[in-house]
């Protein structure tokens, strides 16, 4: 082989290497290089990543909050409201009004018709504390509004407990002529005067001609399903 083809071949040999360098190059670099991969580009997409929590970040908007709604006690809260100073107002014993009646908080017996209805509430002092051991007698007339003269039916007293609240269990009274529906009561605190007063019923046509009637003294009633509740507190002026 003469000068010139030794050349030649040198140059091809040369060229043969440097595409071999190039080739391998080329793939340390595609290999080199970070793809996203199918699970990374999914998760970027899908609701619910970072992408949109940031959405969702704090405001200065007020968040909306359901509404409590009350419940049974609150809508039996006690009636009316104790203002400072003052005391349930006074009424007149009338002429039925019986000494010495049995203690019991239900005035109810098996024979008894009329529609049944629990009362309760607390005695309180003038000051909006409640009493313990407060005296109430109620006395009242029963369905037909007949006052029991003679015995002690739908007479009874009871005292309050240690939290001031009492509990009666009776029936509405019936109707007699001049009279509007209603329950006479005395409560007295341990050694206190005697509050003598009578407590009225709402949406009764008869309130507006009974000339003793006063709004202050109606109970708050409520149909449940237990039956008919109502409630109403007291007050009245403490011992000396």
């Amino acid at each position: 082989m003469n000068a010139t083809g030794v050349a030649r071949r040198r140059t091809v040999v040369w060229l043969i290497a440097a595409l071999l360098v190039g080739s391998c190059s080329s793939s340390a670099e595609s290999a080199a290089t970070p793809t996203r991969s199918a699970s990374t580009t999914a998760a970027t997409s899908t609701p619910g990543t970072v992408e949109v929590a940031a959405t969702t970040a704090p405001t200065d908007e007020p968040i909306a909050t359901a509404e409590p709604q009350p419940t049974q006690a609150q809508a039996l809260l006690p009636t009316p409201v104790c203002s400072p100073g003052h005391s349930t107002p006074a009424m007149t014993e009338g002429p039925y009004y019986t000494p010495n009646s049995p203690e019991r908080a239900s005035l109810l017996e098996p024979d008894m018709t009329g529609t049944r209805i629990v009362i309760s509430g607390y005695v309180l002092g003038t000051d909006c504390q409640p009493i313990p051991g407060a005296w109430i007698d109620f006395w009242q007339a029963d369905d037909d509004g007949v006052y029991d003269n003679v015995g002690y039916r739908l007479r009874g007293h009871q005292f309050s407990d240690a939290s001031g609240r009492y509990t009666l269990e009776t029936i509405l009274p019936g109707l007699y002529p001049g009279r509007t529906r209603h329950i006479h009561v005395k409560v007295q605190a341990p050694n206190g005067p005697i509050l003598t007063t009578q407590l009225f019923f709402p949406g009764e046509a008869q309130n507006s001609a009974d000339t003793i009637f006063d709004a202050s003294l109606i109970v708050s009633m409520q149909e449940t399903t237990e039956g008919l509740m109502g409630t109403y507190d007291f007050v009245v002026e403490r011992a000396p």
